[in-house]
Parts: C-alpha cells; sequence; structure tokens
C-alpha cells in the first residue's frame, strides 16, 4: 500500500514525539528501534522507510525534546514583565513537577551524560540546541554587554540542569527537596543579580 507524502510525514513525526519522551526516561541506551516503533504503533520493519539509522532518529528525537523546552521557556516568559522572566524560567525549570516527569522535561538532566559518549555527530548536534537554549536564556539578560550576558546564562543553566540532575538522583523524598530548593535559591539569586535595578527618578 502507498502512503501519502503527508501520511509518512505525520508517521516519522509521531516516532520522533514517541522516541523523543521515551529516551527521556529510559536513556539514550535503555530502549531499543523495536520498542520505539511499538510505541509509536509501528513495525521494526518500517523503521528504515523513515531514518537511515538509529542515531538518526537518536539526533531528531534530541531536537525535538529541547525545542519543546525552549517553547516551554517561552511560554512560561512572556506570562511576566521582561524583569522577571529568567527568574520565572527558574522557577519553572526548578519544580518537582518537572523533577517528577522526566519524559517531559529537559533534555540536559535526562541525557547530558550520555550525549558526551555519543559520537561526534551526536554531540554537534545537541551542542548546538544547547548554544540556542544559552543565547535565549542571555536575551533575559539586559542591561549589560552580550558576552556577560551569556557568560551569566551559562552559569545559570548549568546550576538548573545540575540542581534538577542531582535532584532526580535523591529521589522524590526530603533530600530532593532539599537540594531543590537549594538549587533554586542560588539560580534565583543569580537571576537577581543578572537583572539591573532602574535608576531612581530625582
Amino acid at each position: 500500500m502507498r502512503y501519502s507524502r503527508e501520511h509518512k510525514q505525520e508517521t516519522h513525526d509521531r516516532i520522533v514525539r514517541k522516541a523523543s519522551v521515551r529516551l527521556r526516561e529510559k536513556g539514550a541506551h535503555g530502549i531499543g528501534v523495536a520498542d520505539l516503533m511499538k510505541e509509536a504503533g509501528l513495525t521494526h520493519g518500517g523503521f528504515y522507510a523513515h531514518f537511515d539509522s538509529r542515531e538518526a532518529l537518536v539526533i531528531e528525537a534530541f531536537a525535538y525534546a529541547m525545542d519543546r523546552s525552549m517553547d516551554n521557556w517561552r511560554k512560561v516568559s512572556d506570562q511576566v514583565a521582561p524583569d522577571k522572566r529568567l527568574a520565572q524560567m527558574v522557577e519553572n525549570y526548578l519544580s518537582t513537577l518537572h523533577r517528577d516527569d522526566p519524559g517531559h522535561g529537559c533534555s540536559i538532566p535526562a541525557l547530558g551524560a550520555e550525549i558526551s559518549r555519543e559520537s561526534p555527530k551526536t554531540r554537534k548536534a545537541f551542542a548546538g540546541k544547547l548554544d540556542e537554549m544559552i543565547e535565549m536564556m542571555a536575551d533575559h539578560i539586559t542591561g549589560v554587554p552580550r558576552k556577560a550576558a551569556r557568560k551569566q546564562a551559562i552559569a545559570t543553566l548549568a546550576t538548573m540542569a545540575g540542581t534538577m540532575l542531582l535532584a532526580r538522583i535523591a529521589g522524590n523524598g526530603e533530600l530532593s527537596d532539599e537540594v531543590l530548593k537549594a538549587g533554586k535559591d542560588t539560580a534565583l539569586e543569580g537571576a537577581r543579580r543578572e537583572t539591573p535595578k532602574k535608576p531612581k527618578q530625582n
């Protein structure tokens, strides 16, 4: 049976969406192609009609997940005034909701350690999306030179992702909550320093 180009693209996109969730839940090597295809309601044999290799699917799934994270950041930050956007992103990111739902959360704490051991092609794709995240965060740090804003954005994102990773390692009890709070306090303190105060009117 021949399928239309639109149908094939819809199927392709569905596989990527399902894979992005499962990879964040199980890790880059925690689930095989057959299981990923089954999740999408397809047979293992149909995989290569959509992807040249497993690596190709992994790269697309990573990119999709990171794009969704940035979409969520935009949605969250648009709800508040510009000088409060970075703090709002920190609050939303370092939440118990995000901690307890890795399948729909940020790829960095979920997959970062594994990505560092992947092929140069996969690492390059992930690094490109990481750079987009940093640039987006730097956009919310105003009143300082761009180089300084980018440096602060990297530090804030590193604090956020590292905190989330440690919180998940600790589970979902008191220690995990303590880690989340400590990381959030540190990241918010940094966000307050990054947002210059408006000069007083004479």
